[in-house]
């Protein structure tokens, strides 16, 4: 299958765009940059020059292929709102040029939007109380093509989606304890994250475009509940830091944009996935993967 897949070079996508070659799928992958080019031709991919607000690029890039993996979002959280209205464009672009088609189109959504306070799974729906769950919306526009007879799927990713060369949510607590002289956790800590190792994530992926059922939700969870203060505790063994409580009025200010979500209790389940896949996750979970020195490094 000749796959088109958005955010290429990024951090699930490049791993995305291995896992497939690696399955004997070609990867059509777009990318912004000479550099970015380069790094999808070293890796046995075709490229597709554009942006994830170039529209007519998304829309050939899809013309292009026999599906789409679509895991681009800007990730600059001073403009959440703005961002997410450029991912829902990106998404009825592609899925415009896909109606008709019976193909896949594998979507990404986060599980920080659901269910705050007890165990989401793939049927919970979004809780705008969330600060996240603005991102969900595109959900519906994904789905909303299962209609137009376009094989529609979401990946949910968790907050923490980790391995060497994570540049995600834990190195920005693991800089802000360097710069704090303290490792923090909010109120008593107890506050639970699902995770997901990014090798785990790909192979998702690459499960839900082969076999993935049309209009489903799928949860890349390796960790279902890691405790917030247990993270905060490895950091501070592992930095020689105090580990101290915070108060949520003051968490955006010592954690920066991660600040918005380290009070939350967001657990997630991906059981359904797993039965309905057959995805096992097999890479190491968050507290082993973060108490290794890749992530305190430099």
């Amino acid at each position: 299958m000749r796959v088109f897949v958005t955010g290429a070079t990024g951090w699930v996508g490049t791993v995305v765009v291995k896992e497939l070659i690696s399955a004997g799928h070609s990867v059509l992958g777009l990318s912004r940059s000479d550099e970015g080019a380069e790094a999808l031709a070293a890796a046995g991919a075709s490229v597709q020059r554009g942006h994830l607000e170039d529209l007519d690029s998304l829309r050939a890039g899809a013309k292009a292929s026999d599906g789409v993996i679509h895991t681009a979002f800007i990730h600059d959280f001073s403009k959440y709102l703005e961002n997410c209205a450029i991912d829902r464009a990106a998404i009825e672009a592609m899925g415009a040029v896909l109606a008709g088609s019976g193909k896949p189109f594998i979507t990404t959504s986060g599980t920080a939007g659901l269910a705050v306070g007890r165990l989401a799974d793939e049927d919970s729906q979004a809780d705008r109380s969330s600060p996240m769950s603005t991102r969900l919306i595109s959900e519906d526009l994904t789905f909303g093509l299962v209609s137009q007879g376009v094989r529609g799927m979401v990946v949910r990713l968790p907050p923490s989606v980790h391995g060497a060369g994570d540049k995600g949510f834990v190195p920005t607590i693991v800089a802000a304890a360097r710069e704090r002289g303290s490792s923090a956790y909010v109120g008593d800590g107890r506050n639970r994250w699902a995770a997901v190792h990014r090798l785990d994530a790909a192979r998702l992926y690459r499960l839900a475009l082969e076999s993935g059922e049309a209009g489903r939700p799928y949860h890349a969870i390796g960790d279902e509940a890691v405790v917030f203060g247990d993270i905060a505790a490895v950091i501070g063994q592992r930095l020689g830091l105090p580990v101290v409580s915070i108060s949520p009025e003051v968490a955006v200010a010592h954690f920066g944009f991660v600040g918005m979500v380290a009070s939350l209790d967001i657990p997630v389940s991906g059981a359904k996935t797993r039965a309905a896949l057959g995805w096992a996750p097999t890479q190491p979970g968050l507290i082993a993967d973060l108490d290794q020195p890749h992530y305190f490094e430099g």
